[in-house]
């Protein structure tokens, strides 16, 4: 499964082979980790003309590596990002799904965090997550309301 991962936040979109290998590879993965603790983490890797090498990584490497292959392996796009990357204004937008113009109108209103560069906004990803958090605790607060007033007036949903 050949898959590079971008320093940018354009997302590695899996083909239906690396979907199946990262199956494959969570399936044995995950049926290591249970039966077997472990100390410290390493990989070993199969180079061209048949050498072989082995990379020690921290365990933590290993679980993301893990969720890595579970997204992958259900076909969606995965991407990395450090936490205290900063986002333009687009950027934001569309990890949220939202028009930029939106998103400007909720900066502008105080409800996430930016700071200013020259003329440019940017946005922490860790703000922007805590704010997505939020909404959508907001909006599973508001369905099960919904969802409870349905059952009450029996509407039949």
């Amino acid at each position: 499964m050949a898959v590079a991962l971008s320093s940018s936040l354009e997302p590695v979109v899996p083909t239906a082979e690396a979907a199946e290998a990262a199956r494959e590879s969570l399936r044995n993965l995950s049926r290591f980790r249970a039966t077997h603790r472990m100390r410290q983490a390493s990989l070993s890797l199969d180079l061209e003309g048949g050498q072989r090498t082995t990379v020690q990584i921290p365990t933590a490497v290993l679980e993301l590596l893990q969720e890595i292959l579970v997204q992958m392996a259900q076909g969606n796009a995965v991407t990395l990002v450090p936490i205290h990357a900063e986002l333009t204004t687009q950027q934001a937008a569309d990890l949220l799904n939202v028009s930029r113009p939106f998103l400007i109108e909720r900066l502008e209103q105080g409800e996430i965090p930016f700071r200013k560069v020259g003329t440019h906004r940017r946005i922490r990803l860790h703000e922007l997550m805590v704010y997505k958090h939020a909404i959508d605790q907001q909006r599973a607060t508001a369905l099960d309301e919904l969802a409870a007033q349905a059952q009450e007036l029996g509407l039949g949903y």
